[in-house]
């Protein structure tokens, strides 16, 4: 027998849950079956079960009060049934009972706050839903989790669900093997809206969940891949959590979002988008975002392209300034054809690079979308807001970044252009970054702005040059777009101190590096091929934007200012109190100076003894050269970077001193013997070997100009000791060449066999003779006689034979001996002098 009625609810919020009810009442088993359904499709569907004797106040359908319990219309009617499913979530009841109820619930939390707020009046629900994550039935876990989603949205009561345990049964609920992608959902999502407070944020991030977040990336479902990006962008938040994501591999996985062009969810690319922006605030962590194809590129405010002017019938051009040629003279209606051919560019029939290619479509959309005002804008903040001064940034693909930055550099306010030209620096990670700056017409703006009076202007561009003259390609366009000019300008300024200085003087220490041979052959002539780096022929306007006449020009204008008496004396200066790494570019621009002017005229009566001097006292060496050997090793060791430092300017500074010594006028000007000494110093240091170099060229030219000798052992015997004997041994032990290995073993043996005793013992003292007795076993012919050799000259002193043992050596001319290997003859007889 079945009875119905029809129930409707007046308290409950009629805009969500307010469907016309009918009560199904079957009376075939002593367990009543109450079943509420919506009479019309309706977003909620009560389904219960009560007992028959209303046990527990559940309604009983049969009895005639339950009926009009029921049906009454009450302000506590929505009380009512809300506490009826949440009786029935008890563990004691019916699995099945508790999944309809579970799901009833979760149905009416959709109907907003105030459907949460009356399930929160219950004390211990939260519980029952959290135990309900254990349920084997998906349908269940679906619901426990919406229904916690829907809990955890209210700011209120995120904490009351994590001290549920909510976080650490769905972190074991995610680690399923097996789970369908609805709870992997309602799951994540939930987690997603507890890492919003900061406190569980860090809960969160003690647990597995960091590690499922990443794995959930991979997830077919885009809603999965949605919550596990919400996630992470929160997790980012917090600089603590950085190390881990990265470890992790989040970046790679993050950045295919944004740089892929399959069509996505807006929601994914948002949070990824967040993620990784917490992420590049980090200067490590920024170069891994940039290797994966992404720039971060600052919002600039809506009223600085007021400034900028579209050329809406402007033919597309290379950024050399260079037009692809003309179908029809006839510009477009809009400028629709000029647009089109810059995105479409063919670079098959136009014959151009792929870089340069994606210039020109770059560039075009860019300008298309600021003509049509689509591009970011940075939001306006309140005055005395927390992020005000915060500066905001978006993350594009690198053709689009790159564009972007340009066409920011074009415009008027002095603002975005900072912020451009320093992205720019930070961008230019690598070659290939640098030439898509290059190709885009970067160069051209930034050493426009050196031009300007303001010095914030002028530090971020130099800071940006300075980045893209890492690349030798890059730094032939920055001199030829007419940097040098300026460049001198910023360092004749004596008011001109710190960044500025120190950058301006790296830039043109790279463009005027005498130890690059293009750069000579530049100044004297055309270097033979080099026009191809450029992509043209001599004299072609498409390599370098600069016509034939022009180089000229410009290479004239160039020497005469680098040969300013103003500017070389303020070089002087810096060689004379600046740090080593400035004292370095300053010696190497000197020594450009020298080369460029034979009669030294501009150098010689300046007091340039005094900056080389400064040079070669570096500090770390005063300090080092009064401790013992081992308390010298252990503390050159600590400090490697500064003994680096301090070897490459002592290194520029003797391959100076090198080119001045070619003038009579300056030998007898500076006092031949001070500086011997200073070269003997500093070549016992422990400055880095391939420093030593220059350090020995100039003081074997030094003292046989001089003649004079000031110690016991010959210029030559010094240089032997502590430069080519160190020189060799390196090679042997570090180098993976077989032919570079064999050519210094035998140079070795030609010193050794001169018979200098304190040539063994540098050997003795360096542990090479490891490296020795390995060259016996897997050297050619020519190294296994000379390293033979060397071993027996160690021989005949008894002292060493101790340390030849212990390196193997006994061990390896056995199997020479028995495997009668080449010039096994003399492998037995340095055996018998071991093993009398």
């Amino acid at each position: 027998m079945l009875a119905s009625t029809i129930l409707t609810p007046t308290k409950l919020n009629t805009s969500h849950f307010v469907p016309p009810i009918t009560v199904v009442v079957a009376e075939t088993h002593p367990r009543n079956r109450v079943a509420l359904f919506p009479k019309s499709n309706s977003k909620l569907a009560f389904v219960a079960r009560a007992n028959g004797n209303a046990r527990d106040g559940a309604v009983d359908a049969t009895s005639p009060l339950g009926i009009d319990a029921v049906t009454s219309t009450s302000s506590g009617l929505s009380d009512g049934y809300v506490a009826l499913f949440v009786r029935m979530l008890g563990i004691d009841r019916d699995p099945l009972d508790r999944e309809q109820a579970i799901v009833a619930l979760w149905k009416y939390s959709l109907g907003g706050k105030k459907c949460i707020d009356t399930l929160m009046q219950f004390p211990g629900c939260i519980n029952l839903v959290v135990n309900l994550l254990r349920s084997e039935s998906n349908s269940a876990c679906e619901a426990a989790a919406g229904l916690l989603r829907s809990l955890s949205s209210v700011n209120l009561y995120r904490n009351s669900v994590a001290d549920s345990g909510a976080i650490e049964e769905l972190n074991r609920l995610l680690r399923q093997s097996s789970l369908a992608s609805e709870v992997k959902e309602q799951s994540l999502s939930t987690l997603w809206n507890l890492s919003v407070d900061e406190k569980l944020c860090i809960k969160i991030s003690k647990t597995e969940i960091l590690p499922l977040a990443i794995r959930y990336l991979d997830d077919e479902d885009i809603k999965v891949k949605e919550a596990s990006g919400g996630i992470l962008a929160n997790l980012a938040s917090s600089r603590v959590n950085h190390n881990i994501m990265v470890e992790a591999g989040v970046i790679p996985k993050l950045a295919k979002f944004l740089t892929s062009n399959l069509e996505g969810s807006n929601v994914l690319r948002k949070v990824t988008r967040n993620a990784l922006l917490e992420l590049v605030k980090d200067k490590y962590y920024s170069i891994l975002v940039i290797e994966e194809g992404l720039v971060p590129v600052p919002l600039i405010d809506a009223a600085a392209f007021k400034s900028f002017t579209p050329g809406i019938h402007l033919w597309p051009m290379l950024p050399d300034g260079t037009e692809i040629e003309r179908t029809s003279r006839q510009p477009s209606r809009y400028g629709a054809s000029e647009l089109l051919l810059g995105l479409n560019i063919d670079d098959k029939n136009a014959n151009l690079e792929e870089a340069k290619v994606n210039a020109i479509v770059g560039r075009t959309q860019q300008q298309f979308l600021a003509r049509v005002g689509a591009l970011e804008m940075e939001q306006k903040t309140m005055p005395h807001s927390e992020c005000s001064n915060d500066q905001r940034f978006t993350l594009l693909p690198w053709m689009d970044g790159v564009a972007r930055l340009v066409l920011i550099l074009e415009l008027e306010d002095r603002f975005a252009i900072i912020k451009a030209a320093e992205s720019i620096a930070t961008a230019c990670i690598n070659e290939h970054m640098r030439i898509a700056f290059r190709e885009a017409g970067a160069i051209k703006h930034l050493v426009r702005l050196l031009n300007c009076d303001d010095n914030s202007v002028q530090l971020a561009a130099t800071q940006a040059l300075e980045r893209l003259s890492v690349s030798n390609i890059v730094c032939r366009v920055i001199e030829a777009e007419g940097v040098l000019g300026p460049l001198v300008s910023i360092l004749k300024c004596s008011e001109i101190a710190g960044t500025i200085l120190e950058k301006s003087l790296n830039i043109l220490a790279r463009i005027l590096d005498p130890s690059k041979v293009m750069q000579l052959k530049f100044y004297d002539g055309p270097v033979n091929g080099s026009e191809k780096a450029f992509g043209g022929t001599k004299g072609d306007c498409v390599s370098t934007g600069f016509s034939s006449t022009e180089q000229a020009v410009s290479k004239t204008y160039t020497r005469n200012d680098i040969l300013d008496s103003v500017f070389i004396a303020h070089l002087v200066e810096i060689m004379k109190s600046s740090p080593p790494s400035l004292q370095e570019k300053a010696a190497t621009v000197l020594e450009f100076v020298a080369l460029t002017d034979p009669t030294l005229a501009p150098i010689i009566f300046l007091d340039i003894e005094s900056g080389l001097n400064s040079a070669f006292q570096q500090k770390i060496l005063k300090i080092s050269a009064d401790m013992e050997s081992d308390v010298e090793d252990q503390f050159s060791e600590a400090y490697a970077i500064e003994f680096e430092e301090a070897g490459l300017a002592i290194a520029a500074a003797s391959r100076l001193l090198t080119r001045l010594l070619d003038h009579e006028q300056f030998r007898h000007k500076i006092n031949s013997s001070q500086f011997i000494d200073l070269l003997r110093g500093i070549l016992r240091s422990c400055i880095p070997l391939h420093n030593k170099k220059w350090v020995a060229t100039c003081l074997v030219k030094l003292s046989s100009l001089s003649g004079s000798i000031t110690s016991l052992y010959p210029i030559n015997v010094e240089v032997t000791l502590y430069e080519t004997i160190p020189r060799l041994l390196e090679q042997i032990k570090t180098s993976f060449s077989p032919e570079a290995q064999e050519t210094a073993v035998v140079e070795l043996n030609r010193i050794i066999s001169e018979g200098v005793v304190d040539y063994t013992e540098a050997i003795i003292s360096d542990e090479a003779i490891y490296s020795l007795v390995n060259l016996i076993e897997e050297g050619s012919d020519r190294a296994v006689e000379a390293s033979l050799a060397i071993l027996y000259n160690l021989s005949m002193d008894s002292e060493n034979h101790s340390a030849l043992v212990a390196a193997g050596a006994v061990q390896v001319l056995k199997r020479s001996v028995l495997a009668n290997r080449p010039h096994w003859e003399r492998a037995l007889l340095l055996l018998r002098i071991l093993q009398p």
